[in-house]
């Protein structure tokens, strides 16, 4: 039977929620509208009404901005989960809110990163998000983030790595030294294609094999490359290792310079989100990247440069350190290791020394070849 005033309760509810979320949008805090009268009712309703609980949800505490690609995504509610465990505040339903925000790597897909301006296309616009103060914090791979950080921003946490790895997948053969001569391997990376054609020449790659996980293997199902490589990190976070026909050794395919590992940035003002933050942080992490990224400083790295960059913690507690450098056409390519403590300091200093070693070995030209 129809009951005008249920009906009328029905049309403020949802008149309700369509004003908290435009306020949401402007920025206003829910308090700021005015008591409401329903229609064809005497009685006021007053927003100071609502329970505690639901005014709590109405605007997030904590907006999360990241890339919008599917694992993009899956890093930024990884990001959420655990924020949500570490503190009762933001387990709140709505009290995290997740931004998708496109990059100018994410729009131009027809051209290579190095024609484009690098790895700093991945991240302009989710930094300008952060220092506007549209977001509260930046989730992002690690990979992806240049050697410099914009002013007013830091990153001071990295969440627990994932396997550095690289995974080969073909339908037609079971790894790289399986593939007939002039087998071509889609890849996006010129760390990944100056060691292929290092080990096998007689291949081929195709070097602007660009876009997310799954369009990458939507190509290669359609036969425009006979093999990829990936991450093995991005398909476990999207649980699709199951494409995975073999895992590359860190012998055969040293990965790039924080593969794996999950960066988390905020505002250097911003003390309340550093604390959130200092609660996520995997200092192990945090160091092996810090180790890699000061090599990858050290040699002015770019993604012009192929460079590769492992730092990971042996049994006897060290640190360990791997390094490399390549001509683009694979024909040279310059490795070192360092060894020492597992500390900052140290670490820093081995990837800076590891890095001007490489230098001074590849002199002038190299990167030109």
């Amino acid at each position: 039977m129809y009951n005008p005033r249920r009906r009328r309760t029905q049309i403020w509810r949802r008149w309700r929620r369509l004003c908290s979320r435009l306020l949401s949008v402007l920025g206003f805090p829910l308090q700021h509208l005015k008591p409401h009268t329903l229609p064809g009712s005497k009685k006021k309703q007053s927003f100071g009404a609502i329970k505690a609980s639901l005014a709590k949800t109405e605007v997030a505490l904590l907006r999360i901005g990241t890339r919008g690609s599917p694992l993009a995504l899956a890093q930024a509610h990884e990001t959420r989960d655990k924020l949500m465990a570490s503190h009762p505040e933001l387990a709140e339903e709505g009290a995290i809110e997740i931004v998708a925000i496109k990059t100018t790597g994410d729009k131009i897909l027809s051209q290579p990163l190095a024609d484009i301006g690098g790895k700093g296309w991945f991240t302009k616009e989710i930094d300008e998000a952060l220092i506007n103060g549209d977001i509260n914090i930046a989730v992002i791979s690690m990979k992806d983030v240049p050697t410099y950080l914009p002013e007013k921003t830091i990153l001071p946490c990295n969440l627990k790595r994932e396997d550095v790895r690289d995974a080969f997948i073909s339908l037609n053969a079971s790894s790289l030294a399986e593939l007939p001569a002039g087998s071509v391997v889609g890849t996006a990376s010129l760390r990944r294609k100056s060691q292929i054609l290092h080990r096998y020449p007689s291949l081929k790659v195709e070097d602007n094999f660009r876009g997310n996980v799954q369009t990458r293997l939507r190509k290669l199902n359609e036969g425009v490359v006979q093999a990829t490589l990936l991450a093995l990190a991005g398909l476990r976070r999207l649980s699709m290792t199951e494409n995975v026909t073999s895992t590359l050794s860190i012998d055969e395919m040293l990965p790039a310079v924080a593969q794996g590992a999950i960066g988390i940035a905020c505002r250097s003002d911003d003390e309340k989100m550093a604390n959130y933050l200092a609660s996520l942080n995997h200092e192990e992490t945090r160091l092996a990247v810090s180790c890699e990224r000061a090599f990858l400083e050290t040699l002015d790295g770019s993604c012009r440069t192929p460079i590769a960059g492992y730092a990971s913690k042996d049994k006897d507690c060290n640190c360990i350190f791997k390094g490399l450098v390549a001509s683009p056409d694979g024909t040279r390519v310059l490795e070192t290791s360092r060894k020492g403590s597992y500390h900052f300091e140290d670490m820093v200093s081995m990837g800076k020394d590891a890095g001007k070693e490489l230098l001074s070995r590849a002199g002038p030209g190299f990167f030109d070849s």
